[in-house]
């Protein structure tokens, strides 16, 4: 009971500090994605802004800047995605600083083929830790999936993944896929938690990190790519959502099936009486 959907991670490594860069750079990854048809494209965290908060935490700049290049949900460079999406007629998800008032959240956001946003995340377990006083990083509180085109869907991002919790809360919230835009870890172990997360919840994975791309469906691997800039393709088995509704098909499909292999049985139960008869 699976619906198959063709998607796309892009391993984008953007520019510090540049956002009119980058949004060019990634428009052009993402028609480029576009013109093998997903109907889904995720790039990088932090892809906008270029994951600029260590800079502030380290003390190479300051908290004041982080706030002036973090984008509003409603800023221009969000309508210029919504835009793009409505363009290419595809879904495309991206991470980015978001501006709220005075803060800035780590955020990860899923515009539809409409260009309208189907689910926006705020990034819940930071490797930095955070604090009362920082203004510019502030933490998520809430794990909630959010529906798409392609099913009910949630985030996670970077170092969300090493938590199982995390993506049990969303999937016990409905999310049938994960997407996970991430700036850290490309070594085996990262590789393996997430297929760990795609096995313990029985979802497909999407990743788009920096330097690597992976794609996991049916608790298998079906796409890896090394290297920035790389487009990955994979198409993913999307499970249906539980409900009566899909139950019964289950259970029409398992009847279906039995008769055929009730039968088989059959002859071969037959077969063994009569052997030991002979016997």
């Amino acid at each position: 009971m699976y619906e198959s959907v063709k998607v796309a991670a892009i391993s984008y490594r953007p520019a510090k500090w540049d956002k009119e860069y980058n949004a060019h750079r990634m428009e052009e990854l993402f028609v480029e994605a576009a013109r093998e048809d997903p109907r889904m494209i995720l790039i990088t965290e932090g892809a906008l802004e270029g994951y600029v908060v260590m800079d502030v935490v380290e003390g190479r700049a300051s908290a004041e800047a982080l706030i002036e290049v973090a984008e509003p949900i409603d800023g221009p460079f969000i309508r210029r995605f919504q835009k793009l999406a409505r363009t290419l007629n595809t879904c495309l998800a991206f991470g980015f600083a978001e501006r709220i008032g005075d803060e800035a959240y780590n955020c990860a956001l899923f515009l539809d083929q409409e260009g309208e946003i189907c689910g926006r995340y705020h990034k819940v377990q930071l490797a930095e830790g955070t604090h009362s006083s920082w203004h510019f990083n502030r933490v998520g509180h809430r794990l909630r999936a959010f529906d798409t085109p392609i099913g009910r869907a949630g985030f996670v991002i970077c170092n969300d993944r090493w938590n199982p919790d995390i993506v049990r809360a969303l999937v016990l919230d409905g999310a049938r896929i994960i997407l996970i835009p991430s700036y850290g870890s490309k070594t085996k172990e990262q590789n393996q938690a997430v297929l760990a997360r795609a096995r313990e919840n029985g979802v497909p994975i999407v990743e788009a990190n920096v330097g690597m791309n992976l794609i996991i469906s049916k608790g298998e691997i079906c796409a890896y790519q090394w290297g920035n800039d790389q487009i990955t393709y994979g198409v993913v088995d999307i499970p249906v959502a539980p409900g009566p509704e899909t139950a019964r098909m289950a259970e029409q499909n398992y009847l279906a099936a039995q008769k055929p292999e009730m039968d088989r049985r059959y002859q071969r139960t037959l077969q063994r009486v009569r052997q030991q008869e002979t016997a």
